[in-house]
């Protein structure tokens, strides 16, 4: 059976294109179920005014579709709880030369 573990590692292939950090050390991936039918994803967006928000949010529905044993994914983009930086990962916040 899949693991979120999997899907996680899958996606930290996708980038936001405006930023060079992927969505996973972004902190932009909110959750992940797994089951023996499909994968979702709940994610979210650094702004809601983000014009990239569909490609990234297919980008993450093709990668987590590239995971072995995944045969169908579901992304639902949130907004509640909005995204600050607190939610990065801390190699990120060095790459990105936040404290």
């Amino acid at each position: 059976m899949v693991t979120k573990e999997q899907v996680l590692e899958a996606l930290k292939e996708v980038f936001d294109p405006e930023i060079p950090v992927n969505v996973v050390d972004l902190g932009l991936i909110y959750g992940i179920d797994v089951t023996p039918e499909k994968v979702t994803v709940t994610m979210t967006l650094t702004t809601p005014g983000c014009g990239m928000a569909y490609n990234i949010a297919m980008q993450v529905k093709q990668r987590t579709l590239q995971v072995p044993g995944v045969t169908d994914a579901t992304v639902t983009v949130v907004w509640e709880p909005r995204w600050d930086p607190s939610r990065m990962s801390e190699a990120a916040k060095q790459k990105l030369g936040i404290r």
